[in-house]
Formats: structure tokens, C-alpha cells, sequence
């Protein structure tokens, strides 16, 4: 069997987009405020689902990169959280495109790298998680050295 390599959990531009996620939120919330292009292009329950989604992907994401448990577990937290988050970034970048137009091209430009950057994550999430299972059922049925299979 080869060697499993799982990318590392720890890479600082993911981290520190999961910890302004939810001081973003927080903020949103608490001081009643939003961007114009998102009052404009989101109902109401869809803004405050997209704030209250701010900070709990935050939270989430780092919870799973911090994990203490099994790390299948912290990896499947991991990407639930990074896949939402690239979701709701998509949405801001839309909605920022659909109110502002041309305006809105450097600022939707990096929350589209923002929601780029966490799909791509999830698909190196995934496919470790592939690869932690493919191992995992390798470990299984290899015979246990003096042991009886």
C-alpha cells in the first residue's frame, strides 16, 4: 500500500478567512447592518440566513480543523463548513455584481476567490476523506503480522 497523505488542516488563509467569518456575522447582526447589494438583492430571512451562516461556518470550520477526535470526523466538519461558506460567498459576490454592476469588479472579484478558494478546499477534503476510507478498509483486510487472518 502506498503512503496516505491527508493535506495539512492548517493552511493560514483558510484559517483566518474561518475566523473573520464569524466576527463578520456577529457584526452584521448585532449592529443591524448590511451591504446595500445584499438589502437590495436578498429578502430579509435570506440576509439574516446568510449572516447567522457567517458565523456558524466560521465556528465550524474551525472546529473541524481543530478536532481532537477521529480525523475523518474533524475533515467531514471541516468540509460541510467550507462548502457552505464558498456557497454563501458566491451569494455575496452575485449579489454584488447584480446591484453594483461594473462597480462591484474588484470587490466581487475577491469574494469570488474567497467562494473559489473554499469549493476548491472541500475537493481536497474530499478527496482525502477518499483516500482516509480507502486506507481504512486496506487496514482491514491486511493480515495481522503473527496473527491469525
Amino acid at each position: 500500500m502506498g503512503s496516505l497523505r491527508i493535506r495539512s488542516r492548517h493552511q493560514p488563509f483558510e484559517v483566518a478567512a474561518l475566523v473573520m467569518a464569524p466576527v463578520c456575522g456577529a457584526l452584521l447582526l448585532l449592529l443591524g447592518v448590511r451591504p446595500a447589494s445584499v438589502q437590495i438583492s436578498m429578502p430579509a430571512p435570506i440576509q439574516i440566513g446568510w449572516e447567522i451562516g457567517l458565523v456558524l461556518v466560521g465556528v465550524g470550520g474551525l472546529l473541524g480543523i481543530m478536532w481532537p477526535g477521529r480525523l475523518a470526523t474533524g475533515l467531514g466538519i471541516e468540509f460541510a463548513s467550507v462548502v457552505v461558506f464558498g456557497t454563501i460567498s458566491g451569494m455575496y459576490a452575485m449579489a454584488l455584481v447584480v446591484v453594483s454592476g461594473r462597480q462591484s469588479i474588484a470587490a466581487a472579484s475577491f469574494i469570488t476567490a474567497l467562494a473559489v478558494g473554499s469549493l476548491w478546499r472541500a475537493a481536497q477534503i474530499a478527496n482525502d476523506l477518499r483516500r482516509l476510507a480507502q486506507a481504512s478498509q486496506c487496514l482491514a483486510h491486511e493480515p495481522l503480522e503473527g496473527g491469525v487472518t
